[in-house]
């Protein structure tokens, strides 16, 4: 989820999802596109990057048993 420059992203706008939510603002001055981003990180630490990987190699969907809600908190 992409946000204009003018909405800074918020953690809670993608609380207890696989979604990253990002604002992209252009530095005129230095050329460069400074991007920042938030996720939930209780889905999407080493674990669930692994079971990312894994669906990847298996040749399954990226999402397979990711977007069973978590159990905490």
């Amino acid at each position: 989820m992409v946000f204009p420059a003018e909405q800074p992203v918020q953690t809670k706008w993608v609380y207890g999802t696989n979604l990253c939510a990002m604002t992209p603002v252009y530095d005129a001055r230095t050329h460069r596109l400074i991007v920042s981003s938030v996720i939930d990180n209780i889905g999407k630490g080493a674990a669930g990057q692994a079971i990312q990987n894994m669906n990847l190699i298996m040749g399954l969907p990226e999402t397979t048993g990711l977007l069973v809600p978590p159990m905490y908190p």
